[in-house]
Parts: structure tokens; C-alpha cells; sequence
């Protein structure tokens, strides 16, 4: 429960976003944001199909030792 209280008051607050978000666009600017979040999503959905991959693999050769 600690954990969980010490992250909760670590996340930024309403204002804090918006500072963040106005350091995002002053940093990218407004035409790289949009291919900026592009990579980031394709980045994400990489991750996620790997991390699919490897249950897959890892159920499979668990079904594979029952059956031996």
C-alpha cells in the first residue's frame, strides 16, 4: 500500500501537464508532434507483438512438456 501512495503523489497534477505539454510542443514543435506519436505508437505495438510472441512460445512448450 506504501508503493501505490508514494506513485500516486509522484503523478503530475493538472498544471504540471500543462507545463509538460507546452515543453512538448516548444521542443518538437507542431509539425514533428504528430510523427513523433506515430513512432511512439508503432514502438508500442512492437513491444505488445513481442511480448505476444514470447507468451505464445512459452505456452506452447508448456502444453508440449505435459504432453511428453
Amino acid at each position: 500500500m506504501t508503493v501505490l501512495n508514494t506513485l500516486l503523489l509522484s503523478m503530475p497534477g493538472g498544471s504540471e501537464w500543462i507545463i509538460i505539454a507546452l515543453a512538448v510542443l516548444v521542443l518538437f514543435g507542431g509539425r514533428k508532434i504528430p510523427e513523433f506519436m506515430r513512432g511512439l505508437g508503432k514502438g508500442m505495438r512492437e513491444f505488445k507483438d513481442a511480448k505476444d510472441n514470447i507468451k505464445t512460445e512459452l505456452e506452447a512448450g508448456m502444453k508440449e512438456k505435459e504432453n511428453n
